[in-house]
């Protein structure tokens, strides 16, 4: 089949049904990726142009499709301990809650770097032993598969630190030589769920002390941003902390949180207690130091 073209009505189609079923506001400049992606769903239905391709996905009749093409124009790139100074505030907060129950949540985790991320960091800080958990979400079925899974070709570990890639990460032999598994040991702790964060399912997630909503944000509106944000603040907790990328903001998208650090937000009353926390601990180095003279 010969090269089939977009055109920009058709395009226009799929940047509304991405936005009505994801929340993406796709851009302009995505009409290629769009092409790319889907073309291979017209060649597998024998079908001669994007228009047809559109009205079978927006019929009703093709769920499974719909979800496929979903998780082609949803998936993103990510990679282990991206922005490391988030996972260095992740082990830092930890560290201070030790003796009780922590729970991250990760949205948009796609094929599971991230959340295998954050494992490795509790299971350094606080032990495999210790009662800590991971939900880790996103939209496509087909990443969440991938991320299951935990089998990543060999270069995309090396963002991970040498002691812990040999301790977590199973070097594949044989059919899988050029890969490595991650360990079920993290595996196990990882519970990977299918959420659409604009109309989510959560009434069973509990809540966390960490929420990782990081670099999905800059696909939506603000009027989404507004959206899946409100749907996913009951679920942090009153001392819980929520991260975003450092591409992103929450100035003007929520009046319940308040920065902390850049893209690290807490609630104001959160955030209030741990300055009074910090002008308490100065004062007190402050005395002993007068003492001490």
């Amino acid at each position: 089949m010969d090269h089939i073209g977009l055109t920009d009505e058709e395009f226009a189609l799929f940047r509304k049904l991405i936005h009505r079923l994801a929340g993406i506001n796709m851009a302009d400049t995505k009409k290629p990726l769009v092409v790319g992606r889907l073309s291979r769903r017209l060649r597998h239905h024998g079908l001669a142009s994007f228009g047809e391709y559109y009205r079978l996905v927006s019929g009703g009749q093709h769920a499974d499709e719909l979800q496929l093409m979903v998780d082609l124009l949803t998936t993103n790139e990510t990679y282990f301990f991206r922005e490391a100074a988030h996972f260095e505030y992740l082990q830092e907060l930890a560290a201070s809650r030790r003796g009780r129950p922590f729970r991250v949540w990760c949205a948009a985790s796609s094929t599971g770097e991230e959340p295998y991320t954050i494992a490795m960091v509790l299971a350094e800080t606080l032990g495999l032993s210790a009662n800590w958990e991971i939900v880790a979400s996103d939209i496509s079925l087909t990443v969440l598969e991938r991320a299951r899974a935990g089998l990543y070709p060999m270069e995309r570990g090396k963002g991970i630190p040498p002691d812990l890639l040999k301790k977590y990460c199973l070097k594949g032999v044989r059919s899988q030589e050029g890969n490595f598994l991650m360990s079920s040991q993290l595996r196990q702790r990882v519970d990977f769920r299918h959420i659409n964060l604009i109309a989510p399912d959560t009434r069973e997630l509990g809540r966390f002390d960490v929420i990782f909503l990081r670099n999905v944000m800059i696909y939506f509106d603000n009027e989404t941003k507004r959206q899946v944000v409100g749907n996913m603040l009951p679920h942090l907790r009153d001392d819980g902390t929520f991260i975003i990328g450092h591409s992103e903001t929450l100035n003007g998208i929520t009046g319940e949180l308040a920065p902390l650090r850049p893209t690290l937000y807490a609630r104001p009353q959160h955030r209030q207690r741990l300055r009074q926390g910090g002008e308490r601990a100065a004062g007190t180095a402050e005395r002993r130091g007068e003492a001490a003279r």
